[in-house]
């Protein structure tokens, strides 16, 4: 196998987009499962204690993948397996976010800038706590918890994050969930916000968790933290980005650069000072 100079990225990125096509998985794509991958990666962040996030590529580790709330991330991750064994000086912590950054774009969305260094731990203690993640069950409060207090998130950030609901869809194998967001869910647009306000929605009757189903078409989905982005101090931005696709795709970007950036700053094998004097 014929490897790349350290420091590839863009045969790294060549591979990454040759890995995105397949006939096994979601509407022949694995791109939604990489930018999900992506973001469980960073979601973990606590600004609080400064640990968490795709430092030390955790991910990686069954303590981490085997949460509930990363199921089907396997895929992503076993997509990406042969591009870390063909470049194998990339780490794993760069590698999950350069798939996420890369299948926005593939998608149709922004350009995602990136910037190597992350390192792979092999520290079991760095890995995260579970229950971190978003849960699509609760509603504004939490989002505000998560977002806003944890990671450190604006309001327009927050929304802009969102966005990306755009593309994929749930699983009921996976979180109980079952359905897309949007009509095209292999397309990064705009049409998350345009769904959310443009839809009417009703709770669906079935044999699953409370989720949200639109009454023009019986077909596409929301869960209780989506439907939470139509309060404020939310849906002034839902209503932007719902007319402004452009406007929408550049906050994305920024927003997206910010999370994926989360904890980055720490360096392998040095104390965590702020941790320290947290605990």
């Amino acid at each position: 196998m014929v490897t790349s100079q350290v420091g590839d990225y863009d045969a790294v990125r060549r591979d990454i987009i040759a890995a995105i096509p397949t006939e096994r998985y979601d509407k022949g794509t694995f791109g939604p499962s990489m930018i999900r991958l992506a973001w469980h990666s960073c979601a973990t962040y606590d600004r609080h204690q400064n640990n968490g996030g795709s430092q030390g590529g955790t991910m990686r580790f069954p303590e981490q993948h085997s949460d509930p709330d990363n199921n089907g991330l396997e895929k992503a991750r076993n997509a990406l397996e042969p591009v870390k064994a063909k470049h194998p000086w990339i780490t794993y912590a760069d590698l999950y976010i350069f798939g996420g950054c890369i299948a926005v774009e593939q998608m149709g969305g922004p350009h995602i800038p990136f910037k190597g260094g992350r390192y792979d731990t092999n520290n079991r203690e760095e890995i995260p706590p579970r229950h971190r993640l978003p849960d699509g069950a609760l509603g504004k409060n939490h989002i505000i918890d998560v977002f806003l207090d944890r990671l450190g998130m604006t309001v327009q950030e927050t929304v802009a994050l969102i966005g990306a609901h755009a593309v994929g869809e749930c699983h009921k194998s996976h979180q109980g969930y079952d359905g897309p967001w949007t009509p095209n869910q292999t397309e990064f647009t705009n049409n998350f916000y345009k769904m959310l306000l443009g839809r009417t929605w009703k709770e669906k009757q079935w044999n699953g968790p409370r989720q949200f189903e639109d009454e023009e078409t019986h077909s596409l989905m929301m869960l209780p933290s989506d439907m939470a982005f139509l309060e404020e101090p939310f849906r002034q931005y839902v209503e932007l980005y719902a007319k402004d696709q452009d406007r929408f795709f550049e906050d994305f970007k920024n927003a997206f650069l910010k999370l994926i950036s989360l904890g980055t700053d720490r360096k392998e094998g040095e104390p965590n000072k702020l941790l320290a004097k947290y605990c």
